[in-house]
């Protein structure tokens, strides 16, 4: 099965009177285009299982170079101005109408306009209210004032409508469908990258937050000490110095070069102190949320999809420095595991309802409610995982278009072990990431490497889409040894011993290096199908002058040549390494309907639910003794919406399904708590201020679907 292409042509017309584009429904289907050229019939015996172009070294030549453009992803653009040649060959009074809107369009609506304030052209006169349709070459100015050239010579394009804010009409690649039109889940590809470090601050990718504090020796990687460090500097900008890195680390140029770089996904990792935090929690509260919105923003400007990963949790749900607080695992586990679950639940309950919006559903087809969990029992996380699943789908109902897709992690088991879990789940999508980097050996050298990707992980992955369904690669990186500054946390060596040597300092790569790296580059694209870069951006050390992780930055890869500028070049990498698998390895070409919200969706098969009891008993039972856990007595946990120009028609409300309306949860009044990130091993006594509570159950008022329904 190969991918198709899309309907490149120009946006739908604009209307002269209210440049207002009427552009198609967002239920409205598309089709696919039928192909340029024809496809061998030999599957693609590694990677995602697609069967290979005609001509590998004309789809390696890129977009550009093919001035036939003869393979069906690289179609030549429609022409900008003069279409009277065009008239001339096509007779009838349709065709001229539709070329005299395209006119339109362009004459009328996008060049008059490209000086608007969010597209200027040497500091002309702004009209505030008009649509912008922005194509490669178009100058925009953004919200801050800065400027910059958007340069995508992929055929995409971007909308800005200030009277529409919810317009979906953007398109990332003239291969990619814009956000108003169906993603075809299994068909379409995800090429996506992680804004890793951004809500999410990481010492190897903005090492410059935290070798402001390296001296303090309590300030060990992760986000808890160095928002301590930052709040007790109150002459440095004490915790507004988060805010500020929030401000400038990613801004919405980054988003236009993401589109321009050929990708079409990014995942958005968000902290859940973006929804509040408690006690002593030293992070900076709800703020993340503002720049959760204006990715939204960003995103839908640029016709970009947004898997929203929700990357740390209560408690830790890994014990490692990216989940927050660095040691202790104290979600799903200890005395303290189940209140932290029931709180991010809450939280997730209100991402649901609000990504579930119309206004925001094209936006946000995805979300990853956990990451990376692990230390948990293995039972323990699947009851959770059906728990979860049964939430969302009360809250969205079930069937294509009803919520988003929900991205579970894979645990770190293997991903042949979840080809059978919930049979029959409605849009559920397994994430796996594959890394190379911490199996704690020393890899001198590159060369063997290349290859690796699709031997070690093409067949699993199509196997697992093949059975499971749809199945990603959540994160990865280039990293095949575990060199880079900073990536076991501030103060922990590395296991391979040629760091400083070979590897940390990119300027000293050769090109045969780079040429290796850019292999294995491709491969890993190749290999997993449906990916997401971890990350796009590695910030400068302050003590080097340098990305000292180069290995984990796109942004800095496809600048210096080691990451493909097309990353459609990299289909059919592991047939020219000489991978070859078996005819039963490659993926067969399409997911069943169950699986993408068709017939069948949200049936789950009799065993499916088996032993996965919510919650578990281990869980709410410790030594015989109850554990703490949560009322539901707050207020409806809604989420703050975007406020727009007074022009603009804002009608998102923060909560989709008005149906649940049960209240959030709050600790019970006159009960005393175990720290929740370290509780120790004995539950408290049991709670009598009101009255002991039973295990919370999140299920909407009103009838209550059977779990065979779900």
């Amino acid at each position: 099965m190969a991918y198709r292409t899309h309907d490149d042509a120009y946006p739908p017309a604009v209307s002269t009177d209210t440049l207002v584009a009427p552009y198609p429904s967002r239920n409205q289907p598309w089709s696919h285009d039928p192909m340029d050229a024809p496809y061998g019939e030999k599957p693609l015996p590694m990677a995602y299982g697609f069967t290979p172009a005609q001509s590998r070294d004309e789809l390696a030549g890129g977009f550009a170079a093919q001035q036939q453009y003869p393979n069906p992803y690289a179609r030549a653009p429609p022409p900008k101005k003069s279409r009277k040649g065009l008239i001339a060959l096509i007779a009838g009074i349709v065709i001229v109408v539709i070329i005299a809107i395209v006119l339109i369009v362009y004459f009328v609506a996008v060049k008059p306009h490209s000086g608007d304030k969010s597209s200027s052209n040497g500091g002309k006169a702004v009209h505030d209210n008009k649509l912008i349709v922005g194509r490669d070459g178009t100058n925009v100015t953004t919200e801050t004032g800065a400027t910059f050239t958007y340069k995508n010579k992929f055929g995409g394009y971007f909308i800005h409508d200030p009277l529409n804010p919810y317009n979906d009409g953007a398109k990332a690649q003239s291969y990619t469908p814009a956000l108003n039109e169906s993603w075809k889940f299994g068909v379409d590809r995800i090429l996506g990258v992680n804004l890793g470090g951004w809500l999410v601050p990481e010492p190897f990718i903005v090492p410059g937050l935290y070798e402001k504090y390296f001296d303090d020796q309590n300030v060990n990687g992760d986000e808890w000490t160095l928002s301590i460090a930052m709040t007790n500097d109150t002459a440095g900008g004490g915790l507004a110095q988060m805010e500020e890195h929030y401000r400038t680390f990613i801004t919405e140029e980054d988003f236009a070069a993401i589109a321009g770089a050929g990708l079409n996904w990014i995942r958005l990792p968000v902290p859940f102190n973006a929804f509040g935090t408690i006690g002593n929690e030293p992070f900076l509260p709800h703020a993340a949320w503002n720049y959760t919105l204006k990715a939204f923003d960003w995103a839908r400007k640029y016709g970009i999809r947004i898997n929203l990963d929700l990357h740390t949790m209560p408690g830790s749900q890994n014990g490692l420095n990216h989940s927050g607080k660095k040691g202790y695992v104290a979600w799903m586990s200890s005395v303290m595991g189940y209140a932290n679950t029931e709180r991010s639940l809450d939280f997730i309950r209100s991402v649901v309802e609000f990504i579930s919006q119309p206004e925001y559903k094209n936006v946000v087809p995805m979300i990853s409610p956990v990451n990376e969990p692990q230390g948990q029992d293995q039972a323990a996380m699947h009851a959770f995982y059906l728990h979860l699943y049964q939430m969302i789908r009360e809250i969205t109902g079930v069937g294509e278009g009803n919520g988003p897709y929900i991205a579970i992690h894979d645990h770190f088991e293997p991903i042949s072990n979840w080809q059978n879990f919930l049979t029959g789940a409605d849009r559920l999508v397994l994430d796996t990431h594959p890394y190379f980097t911490f199996g704690g050996q020393d890899n001198p050298s590159i060369d063997s490497f290349p290859p690796k990707p699709c031997s070690t992980w093409g067949t699993q992955i199509n196997a697992s889409m093949n059975t499971f369904g749809m199945t990603i690669a959540g994160e990865w990186s280039l990293g095949f040894n575990d060199c880079g500054q900073y990536i076991w946390g501030l103060r922990d060596a590395p296991h391979t011993t040629n760091c400083d040597a070979e590897w940390n300092d990119y300027t000293k790569w050769t090109p045969d290096t780079k040429d290796k790296f850019l292999s294995l580059a491709k491969s890993h694209m190749d290999a997993l199908g449906n990916f997401f870069f971890w990350t796009w951006k590695v910030g400068v050390s302050k003590n080097t002058g340098l990305v000292g992780a180069p290995m984990w930055s796109y942004s800095l890869g496809l600048e210096q040549g080691w990451i493909p500028d097309d990353p459609r070049s990299a289909l059919g990498e592991c047939e020219r390494l000489g991978v070859v698998a078996q005819p039963d390895q490659y993926y067969v070409g399409q997911l069943q309907p169950w699986q993408t919200g068709g017939a069948g969706a949200g049936q789950l098969a009799p065993t499916a639910t088996v032993g996965l009891d919510w919650p578990p008993a281990a869980l709410v039972t410790i030594a015989n003794s109850p554990v703490p856990t949560y009322t539901a007595t707050a207020p409806i946990p809604t989420l703050p919406t975007q406020t727009f120009a007074a022009a603009a028609t804002a009608t998102a409300d923060g909560w989709f399904n008005d149906a649940d309306n049960l209240p959030g949860i709050a600790p019970i009044a006159g009960c005393a708590y175990p720290d929740p990130w370290n509780p120790g091993d004995v539950p408290p006594p049991p709670c009598t201020g009101g009255q002991q509570q039973a295990p919370l159950a999140r299920r909407l008022a009103g009838p209550q679907p059977t779990a065979a329904s779900l």
